[in-house]
């Protein structure tokens, strides 16, 4: 009976997780729309995650993984600073995609260190319709 008591905990959690990624992830990408952009792909998200991009300074080639990692349900490393990032896929870490403010900061920050620019509202749109599916 306690075991049965604690998956209906566990999946009332995850749904109540879900219901929250969904909301920050949902009031975005109406601004985004609002700007012009959708609809939006987890394919095309999923595939500017993986395209790498030259960096003018370095010479060297990198991509959102050269930092998050392929397996986005483990921690990454940040490839300058050496800092450990935490899982960026929500099914495995309860805080990403939920706060409005962190996701433009991290957007805004991490676009222009990889792509050399800030997203587009596309772009954006495309990301978070990839990360939400993780």
């Amino acid at each position: 009976m306690k075991s049965g008591f604690a998956r209906v905990i566990a999946v009332v959690l995850f749904m109540m997780a879900a219901q929250v990624h969904a909301g920050a992830v949902d009031t975005l990408q109406q601004e985004y729309i609002a700007a012009g952009a959708g609809p939006f792909s987890a394919a095309k998200g999923k595939e500017m995650w993986i395209e790498k991009h030259l960096d003018a300074e370095s010479g060297k080639q990198r991509n959102c993984q050269s930092c998050h990692t392929e397996d986005l349900s483990k921690p990454g490393k940040h490839a300058k600073t050496g800092k450990v990032i935490e899982p960026l896929a929500p099914s495995v870490n309860n805080e990403r995609l939920t706060d409005i403010k962190f996701i433009n900061k991290w957007f805004k920050r991490n676009c222009k260190w990889t792509l050399g620019r800030e997203c587009t509202a596309q772009e954006k749109g495309d990301f978070l319709e990839y990360l939400r599916g993780l």
